[in-house]
């Protein structure tokens, strides 16, 4: 068993995109995200915020430019025991969680961690998923990314210590730095075998997550781990470096300073009427998995066929007009097919 996380010394980092890059004029970043299948780390792409620069001051002087935006805005919060070192888990028999949850004025959990910041062994305090919009009107304005064609939602974290689990995003993400270190462990999305993870509909924030300890990992219980790390991608970013992270790659993260802010940007690449695409697997989970083998089979090679297929022209046979939802569907047609589904699904 590894007491520490030397295990990831010798991961890779992702690719970057230099600094020299990024920040010529006429550098489209919308263009350049939209060309990534794979996890870039734009070192120092938002190095010229404000938040940046007065976090690069001090702790104080960050909250108090934050303070400049906050609308009265409460909360919600996660507190953690000294003792977890940051680790937002279950509890041991995972009954419930190694953390409380606690609604609370956003100028307050902001005092709380300056004031956990003096003390020698803290507690964790988090704030997590936060709509920036909402908490803090005209921050994005004042700290502009160039995304805004993506319509993407920017939401906030801010804690001390802090490791959040691995896990998925189906959204395209870019996280930015804006105070303290955060180092990320990334694998692609077919590690999800290695990963050990737990439940679908008992989890911490509302995605699945990995069982492994990545401070020690326990090879003996999660053996399959060491498989998962031989894809592993490891990055330390500082304060004004950017992280893509396509849709759907595992990510582990952890905050290693006295007071670490993050924000980030999650953007679809279809419509939004397309809806969520987990709807399918809790579905699946429900119907196909309780099959006998030989019809799980079968189901298999209709899904490859009808969904995973890479041929544009196995329906050209039919009439466009008669492919429904085989063919490209406006969102006319679309919602009608999901009315006839929701109606089959009530038998």
């Amino acid at each position: 068993m590894s007491s520490t996380l030397d295990v990831l010394k010798n991961c890779p980092q992702p690719e970057a995109i230099p600094a020299s890059v990024t920040s010529r004029d006429g550098f489209n970043l919308v263009e350049t995200l939209a060309q990534l299948d794979k996890p870039y780390v734009l070192p120092q792409l938002v190095a010229k915020w404000p938040v940046v620069q007065a976090a690069k001051q001090s702790d104080a002087v960050l909250c108090e430019y934050l303070t400049e935006f906050d609308n009265q805005s409460v909360v919600d919060t996660l507190k953690l025991p000294a003792g977890e070192q940051g680790r937002m888990f279950y509890n041991a028999d995972m009954s419930g969680f190694n953390f409380t949850r606690a609604r609370m004025p956003f100028r307050t959990a902001l005092e709380t961690l300056l004031n956990l910041a003096e003390r020698k062994d803290p507690e964790s305090l988090y704030i997590g998923s936060t709509t920036v919009d909402t908490c803090l009107p005209g921050f994005t304005q004042s700290n502009p990314i160039g995304l805004d064609s993506l319509a993407p939602l920017a939401t906030l974290w801010i804690g001390n210590k802090s490791r959040i689990a691995a896990h998925y995003d189906a959204p395209d993400n870019l996280i930015c730095v804006a105070a303290g270190r955060r180092r990320v462990t990334l694998f692609p999305p077919e590690q999800v075998e290695n990963l050990y993870i737990g439940p679908l509909h008992f989890t911490p924030a509302g995605q699945a997550i990995s069982m492994v300890d990545f401070a020690k990992p326990d090879f003996t219980a999660h053996p399959k781990f060491k498989d998962a790390l031989q894809h592993a991608l490891v990055i330390e970013l500082n304060p004004g470096d950017a992280l893509y992270i396509p849709s759907m790659w595992w990510h582990h993260i952890e905050g290693q300073g006295s007071l670490n802010m993050l924000v980030n940007f999650w953007w679809r690449t279809v419509p939004s009427y397309i809806g969520r695409s987990e709807n399918v697997l809790y579905h699946a989970l429900l119907t196909l998995k309780q099959l006998p083998k030989a019809q799980r089979n079968a189901w298999k090679a209709l899904l490859d066929f009808y969904v995973f297929s890479e041929n544009p022209d196995r329906f050209d046979h039919m009439p466009p007009s008669r492919q429904g939802p085989l063919g490209d569907i406006d969102e006319k047609t679309l919602r009608q097919f999901k009315a006839w589904l929701a109606n089959n699904l009530k038998h």
